[in-house]
């Protein structure tokens, strides 16, 4: 069939062959070239009868991108599987917007861009899903929607899933109380073993300032003490020891202060340094509050210990040490003390301290006796000179 067009100069040309714009072929006789006459050909012409006119557009199919060969045009907008509006909509499973007008649009261009429309409508692989989800609707329309809000039920359940359970409650409360239970043991350490010691170091210091003040200013104190109250000065020169030494043997008036304390209540009274006869006993802590005694054990015999006081300096000789013993032995604090291998009255000087260290379950026991009596006004003793 030869398609009817209108006659242009390009087509005329005398001895060649020509073609139409969009694909239609000019008459070819044998070689010749018959010019194309504007007028519609008579109805001798027609073998297969008269038509109307109709416009040439409506049939000639736009060109393909791809090749020249014959097609089947693609049917208008609006028909079939391609209808916009309400037809697209409802093939896109109700999504509407940017999706349906999408999915409405017939595919322009060649075979490759209705293969790109194909699989955008039936996925990759050319399943038969239609329908997109809610979110892929979103990022397919490319209006940056955010995700669809949870339904309360939906809420109620995450909400229950991030609970945790009663077991995971529990063992964060034990937990807790573990991690605070070390704490307080921790600090309470700390402060038994470093601030106690910090503390009665500082008390003590205080006390001997004081004990050497008065005496350089000339006040006299009484021969009779009380409770407390500090009269005199320990030495130990081989221990680096020097505390003082206050009346009675209370923990919270005395000991823990970080002073060494006097026995001198009741049936523990003992004797004092300037008196003829007797046994001078003192007690101290070995551990914690200034731990004046901790290390007595490591005293040998003729180890000075000094004795100062307002008047004179008392020197004793190290002679014997009891290391564990009944807290009840009160018997090591008698003028001839038990177990100190003294046999005779004599000046005798006592130490006690708990053990084993950092308890009270024993007592620990350093005999002395005294070897020099001497007046402040003659200077130190050699013991503390040396």
């Amino acid at each position: 069939m030869t398609a009817l067009r209108p006659e242009r100069e390009s087509d005329t040309s005398y001895g060649q062959q020509s073609y139409g714009a969009r694909g239609a072929f000019e008459e070819w006789s044998g070689g010749e070239t018959y010019g194309v006459s504007a007028q519609p050909p008579s109805q001798s012409q027609q073998p297969y009868g008269s038509y109307e006119s109709v416009p040439e557009e409506a049939y000639l199919p736009p060109a393909d991108e791809e090749t020249v060969a014959l097609r089947i045009p693609d049917p208008p907008p609006g028909v079939g599987d391609f209808t916009a509006g309400s037809g697209g909509a409802a093939r896109s499973g109700g999504s509407g917007g940017s999706s349906g007008s999408r999915r409405g649009e017939p595919a322009s261009g060649g075979r490759a861009a209705r293969r790109k429309a194909a699989k955008r409508r039936h996925g990759r692989h050319g399943g038969a899903s239609d329908t997109l989800s809610a979110a892929e609707a979103g990022v397919e329309g490319g209006a940056g929607r955010s995700r669809a809000p949870l339904s309360r039920v939906e809420a109620r359940r995450q909400a229950r899933a991030r609970k945790p359970g009663p077991a995971v409650v529990a063992s964060r409360a034990i937990g807790e109380v573990f991690i605070t239970m070390g704490v307080l043991m921790l600090l309470f350490v700390t402060y038994q073993l470093w601030w106690t010691n910090v503390r009665a170091h500082a008390q003590a210091g205080r006390e001997a300032s004081s004990l050497q003040n008065d005496w350089a200013s000339g006040k006299r104190n009484p021969g009779v003490f009380e409770p407390g109250q500090g009269f005199a000065i320990l030495h130990i020169p081989k221990l680096d020891v020097v505390v003082p030494i206050a009346e009675g043997t209370n923990s919270k008036g005395v000991l823990d202060r970080g002073m060494v304390g006097h026995y001198a209540e009741g049936a523990l009274k003992t004797a004092m340094p300037g008196d003829k006869s007797g046994n001078f006993g003192l007690a101290g802590h070995r551990n914690t509050h200034g731990e004046p005694f901790r290390y007595i054990n490591k005293l040998a015999p003729g180890d000075p210990i000094v004795v100062e006081t307002q008047d004179e300096y008392f020197v004793y000789k190290m002679a014997s040490i009891l290391p564990v013993t009944s807290p009840s032995n009160t018997s090591v604090l008698n003028p001839v003390p038990a177990g100190s291998g003294f046999t005779e009255p004599g000046r005798y000087i006592t130490l006690t301290t708990c053990t084993p260290e950092f308890t009270s379950k024993y007592r620990m026991i350093v005999w002395g006796k005294m070897v020099e009596e001497r007046p402040r006004s003659k200077g130190k003793p050699d013991a503390l000179v040396s």
